[in-house]
């Protein structure tokens, strides 16, 4: 397997992945958007920092990258969409830039509070002393409004309260159980734009729309101070200079921006109330060593092992966990790939539901696996990566839900498709060593093994339906390995799944359709 470097990356990232066994590593750093796209074919593995933008062209050359790896949080310079549609994964680590962003939330926060960065220019560049000019204030006892309780937003909650600040936190992804174990009080965004003196933003990108502008700065307690290590268009930069001219927001601090590396004729570096670094958030030596052995570690651990962490575009997980749902990965396909063959109409929409003990384990990749069986026969190139992007693109709803409950069997997957004309639905379970079965097809109930050549026949519950069956099969000269048949009340419509040793023609099927008492033949291959 072939990597190529393209960003800098410490020593210690580069290294480990020298000595990996069965990978060679190519650093080749500042490469044109021509130059990559001339090389990257070449690669199964492409790491990069924040310079190297992954455009949709360079994808489309990557006709052999399986995966790319930020070593870093943001992965703004990557399409994530057109990798995923490509079935290329894209991971980040975003572990390494934890503390050292909240570090600098802090720092930021101090020196906007003290003035430094204006009191080192008045005293250094224009040699005045001035030491009333730069009143300050205490963070002591002030309100801390933090927007987003990730990882992040909670370090720095923690080291606010070392400086006794009360904390204000708004995240509709937090519980109250979690707040109070933190000591943090959950709000409103309009109730903490009200009630703090100070903002720090951790949240995403919101696509693209600021989380502040006009109407919440005018929200805001008057003199309200505001830090943002996280993303650039959180904030409305114009409303933000407006209301610091007006006074309703007294200084901000701000490192991160809608467009970087910021224009040097950006007025928010005409603003002495505002302080502008530039996106320094993950720049430690420390941070920047732990990236770069994060990402090297999980670039090795996929290509040689499989095994996905910290994925941006598809739900990462360790071998133990895929130890244990591999079975129902195996199910979850198998069922998508059988009830997509007994659709007339296009699919609109699927549900899954988990029910027992499969519904304690991950389910997000089983889902996926679902919606990999559902399309593979009709998009060439499907895999667990593009699967939920495509989906997407299509229109295809997806739900989930599941219950712990046990019913008769352990664990089941049930598979609702959905189009236009209807549903249709199949609910299957994992027997003995892995071995996958349908327990319920439509109203009916059965056992029937998920075999590689299935026929699916819908027929009218009268004597000799069977056998007209068998003898036309064996006429063909195909043998039949199992017979499954379900049915809800005598005399009336059933459903059987045959087991057969190879596919029937066209002739074959035709001549099964018109036995008398058969209603429906259907052909499935797994």
């Amino acid at each position: 397997m072939k990597v190529l470097i393209a960003d800098n990356l410490s020593n210690m990232g580069v290294d480990i992945l020298k000595k990996a066994a069965g990978i060679e590593v190519d650093v080749n750093v500042g490469l044109t958007k021509e130059e990559l796209i001339k090389f990257i074919p070449s690669y199964e593995g492409l790491i990069v920092r924040s310079a190297t933008k992954v455009t949709p062209d360079v994808i489309e050359a990557a006709t052999n990258l399986k995966v790319i790896g930020r070593a870093g949080i943001g992965v703004d310079n990557i399409d994530v969409a057109a990798a995923g549609k490509k079935g290329i994964i894209v991971m980040n680590t975003p572990e390494g830039n934890i503390i050292t962003t909240a570090e600098h939330t802090m720092a930021l926060m101090l020196s906007m509070s003290r003035n430094i960065p204006q009191a080192r220019s008045m005293l250094k560049d224009q040699k005045i002393w001035a030491p009333k000019k730069f009143m300050g204030k205490e963070l002591h006892s002030k309100t801390l409004g933090i927007v987003g309780l990730g990882r992040i937003g909670t370090i720095v909650a923690e080291r606010a309260k070392g400086f006794y600040m009360k904390i204000l936190v708004h995240d509709p992804f937090i519980s109250k159980e979690h707040a109070e174990k933190i000591g943090v009080e959950v709000v409103e965004l309009s109730d903490l734009l009200k009630r703090s003196d100070y903002i720090s933003l951790h949240t995403p990108s919101l696509d693209g729309k600021p989380l502040l502008s006009t109407k919440e700065f005018n929200l805001a307690k008057p003199g309200i101070r505001i830090v943002n290590c996280a993303r650039g268009n959180l904030i409305d930069d114009d409303a933000l200079i407006e209301a610091i001219k007006s006074k309703q927001v007294a200084q901000a601090a701000l490192d991160v921006y809608a467009k970087e590396p910021l224009a040097m004729d950006s007025p928010l570096l005409t603003m002495d109330e505002i302080i502008c670094t530039p996106h320094l958030g993950a720049s430690t030596e420390e941070a920047q060593e732990k990236v770069a052995i994060d990402v090297a570690n999980q670039i090795i651990d996929f290509l040689t092992h499989g095994n996905v962490r910290n994925a941006v575009n598809m739900p990462s997980i360790d071998a133990d966990s895929m130890n244990k749902i591999k079975p129902y990965l195996k199910l979850g396909e198998d069922l998508g790939i059988f009830i997509a063959q007994l659709l007339d109409e296009p699919l609109t929409g699927v549900e899954v539901q988990y029910n027992g003990e499969v519904a304690e384990q991950r389910i997000d990749p089983i889902t996926i696996s679902v919606l990999k069986g559902l399309l593979t026969r009709n998009i060439e190139g499907i895999n667990m990566v593009n699967a939920p992007f495509i989906a997407k693109d299509r229109g295809i709803e997806v739900k989930e839900s599941k219950s712990t409950e046990v019913h008769e069997y352990t664990s089941t997957i049930k598979v609702t498709a959905k189009t236009n004309k209807g549903e249709r639905s199949v609910t299957g379970s994992v027997f003995g060593k892995g071995d996958s079965r349908i327990v319920q097809f439509d109203e009916f109930y059965f056992e029937a093994v998920l075999s590689k050549d299935m026929l699916i026949l819908t027929n009218n519950d009268i004597p000799g339906v069977i056998g007209r069956l068998g003898s036309a099969l064996g006429a063909s000269n195909i043998n039949i390995a199992g017979f499954h048949l379900g049915r809800i009340k005598e005399g009336e419509k059933a459903v059987a799944v045959v087991n057969i040793d190879s596919q029937p023609n066209d002739k074959t099927i035709q001549t099964l359709r018109e036995i008398s008492g058969i209603l429906n033949v259907s052909t499935v291959t797994l």
